[in-house]
């Protein structure tokens, strides 16, 4: 029995060789056969194709992919069952809002946006997971069976019916090579002429056999639309629930988010006045020269060439609207950096503009000295800084300018003019000579 299919695959290796080699002509089958065979090659590669590019839809990292099928392959190997979940972008992202969200305090309105959003995102990697699932049990699992049961069982009886097509055209064409060449004084034995036959007649069987088997079986695989449609179709009912789960969760974070922008704006701004290191209870290095101290509260009061004074009634001069000509006092030894000379944003702007919106004010910055103009009559204020405007309503000058006073806005602008133009500016730039009626 050894040596009878040791035999047999002789036969189909002569053949196989002699076709591809010989120019020998085998068996051809019809065309609605070649046609099938085709058409069941391209579904094994649509099979493998598909699952393949699936998975990387559903979890498109490579890395975590690769370290997720290391850590199967590992546990398979060791014998412990160890499930690894893809980590989704969606969380991933989400995690580190919470974490930064919950961080910053429930103070802040924008923590509470932080962790909004990031509750948010993790929804949706849930909702995420679910369509995993979803769609590994309704579309990969049915791809993965037809890859491995009934296309492995076509591929089968196509592998076999070739061989028993070799083996058969190999018998066939042994038997019409010995005829030919048969002496017409001699005839072959009963007994062996007999023998061929009946191998002809077997591997001959064996074909047709498998040539049916093969035929049914592609037939089955191709005529399975209702199946395979109805797999698409779960896939698309996963994919539009997933979106429509999301556009949900969307919808509402949006809607929370614009109620938090609305409580942000409608927050009244604080003041912050920053603390020196007198309030801290910080003690500096003394100062030999004057006897005072760098932290001071002296030194961080105000800029070091401001006039202590901002009152008429403190003016080192008796006459008021001289009072720009006053000496200014020596510069203190500790001299604060130029942002933080005070120039005090306003809790609203006096020109109607949105705070949350104003880009904020200019650092003063001191222009070279110049002929001061001679000061006006009336309410009127001398320019401590140039002052340049940013927005539109806003009154420009420069250092010692007289501005006459028109009224007082609120505690941080006065409206003024200077010039023949007339706009809002800030109290902490100019230092009023002769007050408004009502101050």
């Amino acid at each position: 029995m050894a040596f009878a299919g040791l035999k047999k695959q002789i036969n189909k290796a002569n053949q196989y060789v002699t076709e591809k080699m010989g120019g020998a002509e085998g068996t051809k089958l019809d065309l609605d056969f070649v046609e099938m065979e085709r058409k069941t090659d391209v579904t094994c590669e649509l099979v493998e194709e598909l699952q393949t590019k699936t998975k990387e839809f559903l979890q498109p990292n490579p890395t975590a992919r690769a370290k997720m099928a290391a850590v199967k392959g590992i546990s398979k190997l060791s014998g412990q069952a160890k499930s690894n979940t893809y980590p989704q972008p969606e969380g991933v992202l989400g995690d580190c809002m919470l974490l930064y969200g919950k961080k910053l305090g429930e103070d802040s309105v924008f923590a509470q946006c932080l962790v909004e959003m990031g509750e948010a995102l993790k929804q949706m990697a849930d909702v995420k997971y679910s369509l995993d699932d979803n769609i590994k049990q309704s579309f990969l699992e049915p791809l993965h069976h037809l890859q491995t049961k009934d296309l492995k069982e076509v591929m089968h009886h196509r592998k076999k019916l070739q061989g028993r097509r070799l083996d058969f055209d190999c018998k066939r064409r042994r038997q019409a090579k010995g005829s030919g060449r048969a002496s017409p004084y001699m005839s072959p034995s009963h007994s062996s002429a007999h023998r061929h036959d009946d191998e002809i007649r077997q591997a001959e069987d064996k074909f047709a056999e498998s040539l049916t088997l093969a035929q049914i079986g592609m037939f089955n695989l191709l005529d399975n639309d209702v199946e395979q449609v109805a797999q698409l179709s779960f896939f698309a009912e996963g994919l539009l629930e997933y979106h429509q789960q999301c556009t949900e969760i969307l919808q509402g974070l949006v809607s929370t988010l614009m109620e938090k922008k609305e409580e942000a704006v409608n927050r009244p701004k604080m003041e912050f006045v920053p603390k020196t290191l007198a309030d801290l209870h910080i003690e500096g290095v003394h100062d030999l020269n004057n006897g005072r101290r760098y932290g001071s509260t002296h030194s961080l009061s105000r800029p070091r060439h401001v006039p202590p004074t901002s009152s008429v009634g403190d003016l080192p001069s008796s006459d008021p609207l001289k009072a720009w000509e006053a000496p200014r006092p020596p510069p203190t030894p500790w001299d604060p950096p130029r942002a933080f000379r005070p120039h005090p944003a306003p809790r609203s702007a006096p020109n109607g503009r949105d705070p949350w919106t104003a880009s904020p004010l200019p650092s003063p910055v001191k222009s070279p000295a110049r002929t001061p103009l001679a000061p006006a009559k009336g309410p009127c204020c001398t320019a401590l800084y140039d002052f340049d405007p940013e927005n539109q309503g806003e009154l420009g000058f420069k250092e010692n300018d007289v501005i006459t006073l028109i009224s007082k806005v609120d505690e941080n602008w006065f409206e003024g003019s200077v010039n023949g133009k007339t706009g809002y500016f800030p109290i902490s730039y100019v230092q009023v000579t002769v007050p408004l009626p009502n101050m």
